[in-house]
């Protein structure tokens, strides 16, 4: 069946600026998506992958290695020295489902070939098909501990090592970690939540227009998919090609001084952990300013990421009852008008 498209989503901006922040610069960490069911979390990152212009790949690799990119080359294109050939091909956008065992996500030893040829050979796992690409965990919050640990091991090094079966092999995994789930059945480790670059909040929209928009936008696609998307593909398109502009405009765009230190000022006055925030704030706010291109990062750009980018970055305080996202905005209304 045809994804939805990404551009007929309606509401739900900060999730799907979020999610096209990730596309222009994997290095932002992630999107975690948190909020009710059936507000089109699940749908708003499969209708992503639609968008994502394709990329350069060995052929044959099974790593999706790039053919630019000698350095930390996969055991498969170790074994072609010199000039690879490279097609075009899909970012890859793999689902983590909840029950897989450990060998289906990290890989394990190939049966088929060990029983039939009696070679030990490595089947990779859905790490390998996420190189370079994004891997969606729907529910993350209800995933197995030991995965978790796994992840995280991975997420931090770029590289998948599997030690079994007599196979030691190591390969390149690096990719855009994307999550959702729903707080009511279950809180996300501390741990993997400080992976994830930007954290969403989504909601049940309360507004009459908007919820009737959204139940004829379903029923037309369920109704006659293909005539629906064919409706939605002009913008779609030009979203595809404000990604290709971004990614070519983001390594020219320079943070200012000015800009940085309002980020500072911003994650001291909310007493965030580390330096990650600020880390993030940067990347976020210079990948908006090039997706939205403009000529610099401003301090505009810094206060519409900056829920996204520390809402789930802040210690538990008992004496203030107020939820993460409105700490934030006070924060923001108080540094910066200062």
């Amino acid at each position: 069946m045809t994804t939805f498209p990404f551009s007929a989503i309606v509401a739900q901006d900060e999730m799907k600026r979020a999610l096209l922040i990730a596309a222009v610069d994997p290095s932002v960490g992630g999107v975690l998506v948190f909020g009710d069911r059936g507000t089109g979390k699940s749908t708003a990152i499969r209708g992503l992958a639609a968008l994502l212009p394709k990329m350069k790949a060995v052929v044959g690799c099974p790593y999706g290695c790039d053919p630019g990119q000698p350095a930390g080359q996969c055991p498969h294109c170790a074994k072609q020295p010199g000039k690879r050939k490279a097609h075009l091909v899909p970012v890859p956008v793999v689902d983590l489902p909840l029950g897989a065992t450990e060998d289906r996500v990290v890989g394990a030893l190939d049966l088929e070939r060990a029983l039939t040829l009696g070679e030990k050979a490595f089947e990779p796992g859905l790490l390998a098909r996420a190189n370079r690409g994004f891997l969606y965990i729907d529910e993350v919050n209800l995933l197995d501990d030991h995965l978790v640990d796994l992840l995280l091991d991975v997420a931090a090094s770029g590289v998948n090592t599997v030690e079994r079966e007599g196979l030691s092999v190591r390969h390149p995994a690096r990719f855009v970690l994307v999550g959702s789930g729903n707080p009511e059945e279950g809180e996300l480790r501390p741990q993997l939540l400080d992976r994830f670059g930007l954290a969403v909040e989504v909601t049940t929209p309360t507004d009459l227009p908007t919820r009737i928009d959204v139940v004829r936008r379903r029923d037309a696609y369920e109704r006659d998919p293909e005539k629906f998307c064919a409706s939605y593909e002009a913008a779609d398109r030009t979203i595809q090609a404000q990604l290709t502009a971004a990614r070519a405009r983001l390594p020219g765009l320079d943070v200012p001084d000015e800009t940085l230190e309002s980020a500072a000022r911003l994650c001291l006055a909310l007493g965030t952990d580390g330096l990650r925030g600020e880390l993030t704030l940067m990347r976020t706010a210079r990948a908006l300013a090039a997706f939205e291109g403009a000529e610099t990062v401003s301090l505009d750009h810094l206060v519409r990421i900056a829920p996204s980018a520390l809402r789930h970055r802040l210690r538990r305080n008992p004496l203030d009852e107020s939820g993460s996202t409105a700490r934030v905005a006070r924060a923001v209304a108080e540094v910066f008008s200062q």
